[in-house]
């Protein structure tokens, strides 16, 4: 089975490297473009690279769904295909809003619809939510028509709010994945793994594109995505839990946004002699909040640390979860 999930996630890899290559300079050319703010000079780079995230994570389920034909696989495919119409939702969300940058309230209110497609599934299903120390409680109703939806548009509007910094939304959304398929796999929860193998096969790819210096940017296509792949994951696997505390980083960038009432700009770094400082010296976000506190880092040690921070925040959540 083992070896399955690995021709899945290569498979992934591969379409996403491809697709990838071929997409970015067509993205530059058509003026798909967007400012690299924490360099200097403020450099173009290609944006809504996270097209190419999202065709490789498809492809790696499309795998999945072939090798079912033939015996190969077996899961529920009712809630693989629900989490795919609920992640494609978001993606398209995704798409316009990077085209014609939609109202901020539009990206909270279309992820409740998206989840649909998980909640027709989640209503057929258990109630539950698993919590450390506490076991499970039963929701009821309110699990269904409230927490399911919620849940995918928290879950999106999170990993597409703290970003901006090259390479930090496929890096930490590889912990996070890699975490939570050591969680599906002791629980043996197949439809968890094949969503987050792909997911991680697709995320690695990227990488090697948006690592700095970044030649291309997820854009809000991506990073919808992410979030609501471990949404639509940790609901059919009955692990919400597990996937609200490995966003923790995520919502301390929340929080603080919320503090200065959502910044549109000046976000960033104000880049000094290598590194990195509060614009203005105001802290309008976790990452710049670590600026501050370090007295200026690299962007590539700030996202350095933010990845070393999410994989202490996954080993605790495997030993709670385990």
């Amino acid at each position: 089975m083992l070896f399955y999930y690995a021709a899945i996630g290569l498979f992934s890899f591969i379409v996403t490297y491809m697709i990838s290559y071929k997409l970015i300079p067509r993205l530059k050319r058509f003026g798909i473009v967007g400012h690299d703010v924490n360099k200097p000079n403020q450099p173009e780079v290609a944006e809504m690279g996270g097209i190419g995230i999202v065709a490789g994570f498809t492809a790696g389920l499309l795998l999945a769904i072939f090798l079912s034909g033939f015996n190969s696989l077996q899961f529920k495919m009712v809630e693989i295909l629900a989490a795919i119409i609920t992640i494609h939702a978001l993606a398209f969300i995704g798409i316009v809003d990077d085209l014609l940058d939609m109202p901020q309230w539009t990206k909270a209110l279309f992820p409740l619809l998206a989840a649909v497609p998980l909640v027709a599934v989640r209503a057929a299903g258990s109630t539950t939510i698993n919590m450390p120390f506490f076991g499970a409680i039963d929701l009821g109703i309110f699990y269904i028509i409230i927490l399911v939806p919620v849940g995918v548009s928290v879950a999106s509007n999170l990993t597409n709010m703290f970003a901006g910094f090259n390479g930090i939304e496929a890096g930490m959304g590889i912990v996070i994945f890699s975490a939570m398929t050591v969680l599906a796999l002791l629980k043996g929860s197949m439809e968890m793994v094949l969503l987050f193998v792909s997911m991680i096969g697709a995320l690695f790819a990227f990488l090697r594109f948006n690592w700095y210096p970044s030649f291309v940017f997820p854009g809000d296509v991506g990073n919808l995505t992410i979030g609501a792949v471990l949404a639509a994951g940790v609901i059919i696997g009955n692990m919400e839990a597990a996937g609200a505390l490995l966003l923790l980083p995520y919502v301390a960038d929340f929080f603080i946004k919320l503090y200065n009432k959502f910044p549109s700009s000046r976000w960033w770094g104000e880049y000094k002699d290598g590194k990195l400082y509060p614009v203005d010296g105001k802290v309008r976000g976790f990452a710049q909040f670590i600026m501050k506190k370090t007295n200026g880092i690299s962007e590539r040690n700030l996202v350095l640390f933010f990845i070393f921070l999410e994989i202490l925040i996954a080993a605790l959540v495997v030993l709670i979860f385990r």
